[in-house]
């Protein structure tokens, strides 16, 4: 798979530490607890800087249960090693998704921030069988180049002026989402009004069906994306899965 042609921690200009992929992600998991096993999914990817742990700290974990989703969380460490040796989708699939899938849950959401958004479309257009739908908060989309090159060009349109670009499967996720391709799960696009990726982003959203994108006051950070987070929970989106837990909640009540 071929997506980058330079280091993308060099393109994000980012000072965090370099890590290296040893051994499987790691998982953090949180599980619904409905008395029975939980039909769907939400498997969370962080951002350049952050952990799984974050998604706890930062009140993502806390905003589903306060909904009575039906739905088991996993927090992946999937850190800038993954993308940087170009194995975030393939660990993905064999580590994640396809032992999900092998579990039986009825549906797989990915929701990714910023590097982690880049990952929910990577995948996405590597497998968009595998899943239900992405969230993609303020995600990556590649370096300047590349965001300019489909401003000037037009998504519609739009042909990569340099091998192999980073973002490349994104925004060919995003052209075929705007020539109404069938066999793709749903998407979701957000991000704040002062976000760096604002511009990206919302060039993406075009792609996407009226209602997908959410837009919260705020810049790169996580009062924005926990704004964005709410807004989601709150669209009915997941409105299955609750519905779901809602009738165990009912047949567990004393």
């Amino acid at each position: 798979m071929a997506w980058a042609g330079v280091l993308l921690l060099s393109a994000l200009q980012a000072c965090a530490p370099y890590r290296r992929v040893e051994g499987p992600i790691s998982q953090v998991s949180d599980e619904q607890s409905c008395g029975e096993p939980a039909r769907h999914l939400i498997v969370m990817l962080p951002g350049l800087y952050d952990l799984p742990a974050d998604f706890v700290h930062e009140g993502f974990v806390q905003a589903v249960r306060e909904r009575q989703l039906d739905a088991d969380i996993t927090m992946l460490d999937a850190h800038v090693g993954y993308y940087n040796e170009r194995q975030i989708v393939s660990r993905l699939h064999s580590e994640v998704i396809a032992p999900a899938r092998a579990k039986g849950y009825e549906s797989i959401w990915l929701v990714g921030i910023s590097l982690g958004g880049l990952g929910s479309l990577l995948y996405t257009q590597a497998h968009p069988q595998d899943i239900t739908g992405f969230y993609a908060m303020a995600p990556f989309l590649g370096d300047k180049t590349t965001v300019n090159d489909v401003a000037q060009q037009g998504l519609a349109l739009w042909q990569p002026s340099q091998p192999e670009p980073m973002g490349k499967p994104a925004w060919q996720l995003a052209q075929a989402y705007l020539k109404g391709a069938h066999d793709l799960p749903q998407g979701y696009v957000g991000y704040g009004e002062s976000d760096r990726f604002a511009q990206a982003n919302a060039m993406f959203a075009t792609a996407l069906p009226l209602g997908h994108r959410y837009v919260a006051p705020g810049g790169h950070d996580w009062s924005a994306w926990k704004s964005l987070w709410a807004q989601f929970l709150d669209s009915g989106v997941l409105s299955q899965t609750q519905r779901a837990h809602r009738a165990c909640a009912k047949s567990f009540a004393p």
